[in-house]
C-alpha cells in the first residue's frame, strides 16, 4: 500500500497518516497497560493489617447474592445464566485483590454480557424499572476494582480504564439504546471517576511517604558516612603529626650520630646520611599530605580546646586538666580520677584517650544540659582504660546542630589502636562512654592481676586470672 504524501505551503512534505501514527502509539500503550496479568497483591495496610482483605471479602460476597437475585428475579434468567453473571462481578472484586488488571476485564465484560443479555427483555419483563446497563451489585463490584486498580497501577493505567470504562457505557446506553428503563450510566461514570481519583491520590500520598522514608533513609546513612570520613580525615591529619615529630627526630639524630663518634668510617657516615635523607623526604610528603587534608577539612576543636590549632602541637592527656577547666566554665560540673601509676604513653594513645574524652563531655553539654560528669582515667600494665559518665540530664536536651555521629569517631580512635569502645544508658537516666586502649600490639594478652572494665557496670576491676578476656 503506498503512503500519501501532501505538500503544506512552505514547500515541504509531511505525511498525511502522522495522525494515524500517533493514533496506533496509543493503542500500543493502551495494550501494554491493560493487556497484562501481572501479579500485584494488595499490601497488608499499615494501621488495620489485614482487615481490609476481609471487608473486600464480605464485600464480594454480597455482590455474588445481590447480583444473582437481581438478574435471577428482576430479570427473569435462568439460574445458570444469573449465577454466572453474579460470580463474575463478586469474582472481580476478588480477583482484584491480587490482579487487579485481569478483575478490571472481569467486571466489565460481566457488565457487557449482562446487559446483552437482558436488551432484549427489557420491554417485555413486568419490571419497568430494571437497572440497565449496569446492574446495582455491578456498580459496586466496578467501584471497588477500579479503587484498587488505582491503588496499585500507574495513573496513566488508571486513567485508560476509567476511560474505557466510560466508552462501552456511553456505546451501550448512548449510542445502541434500550427499551424504556432506569438508566444507570451517569451515577456510574460520576462515581468511578470519584473513585479513580481517590485511588490516585491515595497511591500519589503513599509513594510519596515511601520516597521521603528512602530519602530521609539516605541523608542520614550519608550524614553518618560523612561524619565518618570527617574524623578519619582528621585522625589522620594527627596522625601525620606525630609521625612527622618521630620523622624529624629521627632525622636530627642521623645528622647528630657522626660527631658523637671519633673518626667515623665512610660507611657509617654514608648510611646515617641515607637515613636522614630519607627521613627528610618523607617528611616533606607527609607535610604535603597534611596541606591537602587541612585545605579540605580545617580543625574543628577551637571552641572546644582554644590552646589548639590547625598547625599547634596535638594534645595530650598532661593538659587533661586544661579540658576539664574548660569544660567546668561552660557550665558542667566535672569531677576527674586517675587510677594507676601515670606515666607517658605512646603518641597515638594519648592523643586519641584526649580527643575521646573530649567529646564525650561536648556530648554532655549538649544533650545531658544540667548533668554532672564524672571521667575516670585507669593506667594499667597493658594500656589505658577510660570510662566517662554523667548523671540524669534535669532538663530537656535543646536541638543540636551537630550531626550526631560523634561515637563513630571515638569508636573510629579505640579500633584504629585495637581497642574497644562502649557508650549505653545507666540505670538511673544516666549514659557512660567505655574506651579500652591498648599500650602493646593489638592481641597481646594481659597478664593476670591486671584491671579492666566490668561489662555490666562500666566500673574498673580487677582482671580474673581464670578470666578469658584477651
Amino acid at each position: 500500500m503506498s503512503r500519501l504524501i501532501a505538500v503544506t505551503e512552505t514547500g515541504t512534505r509531511r505525511p498525511e497518516w502522522i495522525g494515524i501514527g500517533r493514533v496506533l502509539r496509543w493503542l500500543r500503550t493502551l495494550r501494554d497497560d491493560l493487556c497484562t496479568a501481572r501479579l500485584d497483591p494488595l499490601p497488608p495496610s499499615v494501621w488495620l493489617r489485614w482487615l481490609p482483605h476481609g471487608v473486600l471479602c464480605v464485600a464480594a460476597i454480597g455482590i455474588t447474592i445481590g447480583g444473582v437475585a437481581q438478574f435471577q428475579h428482576n430479570g427473569h434468567l435462568g439460574a445458570g445464566p444469573a449465577s454466572l453473571l453474579g460470580f463474575a462481578a463478586g469474582g472481580a472484586v476478588l480477583l482484584a485483590m491480587w490482579r487487579p488488571v485481569p478483575a478490571w476485564w472481569l467486571s466489565t465484560g460481566g457488565m457487557l454480557a449482562g446487559a446483552i443479555t437482558l436488551h432484549g427483555r427489557l420491554g417485555t419483563t413486568p419490571v419497568v424499572l430494571f437497572t440497565w446497563p449496569w446492574t446495582v451489585a455491578g456498580i459496586i463490584a466496578q467501584l471497588l476494582v477500579l479503587l484498587l486498580l488505582a491503588l496499585r497501577v500507574r495513573v496513566r493505567a488508571a486513567v485508560e480504564a476509567l476511560a474505557v470504562t466510560v466508552l462501552v457505557t456511553w456505546l451501550l446506553d448512548g449510542v445502541w439504546g434500550a427499551p424504556p428503563h432506569q438508566s444507570t450510566s451517569a451515577v456510574t461514570v460520576v462515581l468511578s471517576v470519584v473513585v479513580v481519583a481517590l485511588g490516585t491520590a491515595l497511591r500519589g500520598r503513599r509513594e510519596a511517604r515511601a520516597e521521603l522514608g528512602r530519602q530521609a533513609s539516605l541523608t542520614e546513612e550519608e550524614r553518618a558516612r560523612r561524619t565518618l570520613l570527617e574524623e578519619r580525615s582528621r585522625i589522620a591529619r594527627e596522625l601525620h603529626d606525630v609521625v612527622a615529630h618521630h620523622m624529624s627526630v629521627i632525622s636530627i639524630q642521623a645528622q647528630v650520630a657522626p660527631h658523637l663518634v671519633e673518626n667515623p668510617p665512610d660507611e657509617l657516615r654514608e648510611n646515617l646520611e641515607g637515613i636522614r635523607n630519607n627521613a627528610l623526604e618523607a617528611l616533606t610528603e607527609l607535610r604535603r599530605v597534611l596541606g591537602v587534608l587541612r585545605s579540605e577539612s580545617p580543625d574543628e576543636d577551637a571552641p572546644d580546646d582554644p590552646g589548639t590549632g590547625p598547625h599547634s602541637p596535638q594534645p595530650t592527656l598532661d593538659r587533661l586538666d586544661t579540658l576539664v577547666e574548660n569544660t567546668r566554665a561552660a557550665g558542667l560540673t566535672v569531677t576527674t580520677r586517675i587510677n594507676g601509676e601515670r606515666r607517658p604513653m605512646q603518641s597515638g594513645v594519648e592523643l586519641s584517650a584526649y580527643r575521646i574524652v573530649q567529646e564525650a563531655l561536648s556530648n554532655v553539654l549538649r544533650h545531658a544540659p544540667g548533668a554532672t560528669a564524672h571521667v575516670e582515667i585507669e593506667y594499667i600494665p597493658y594500656g589505658l582504660l577510660l570510662s566517662v559518665a554523667n548523671s540524669r540530664p534535669t532538663r530537656p536536651a535543646p536541638p543540636s546542630p551537630g550531626a550526631g555521629h560523634g561515637l563513630l569517631g571515638m569508636r573510629e580512635r579505640a579500633v584504629m589502636l585495637g581497642g574497644s569502645l562502649t557508650a549505653g544508658p545507666l540505670t538511673d537516666g544516666g549514659y557512660r562512654i567505655f574506651a579500652e586502649l591498648p599500650a602493646t600490639a593489638p592481641g597481646l594478652r594481659p597478664a593476670p592481676g591486671h584491671r579492666t572494665a566490668d561489662p555490666a557496670t562500666g566500673t574498673i576491676r580487677a582482671l580474673d586470672p581464670k578470666d578469658d578476656r584477651a
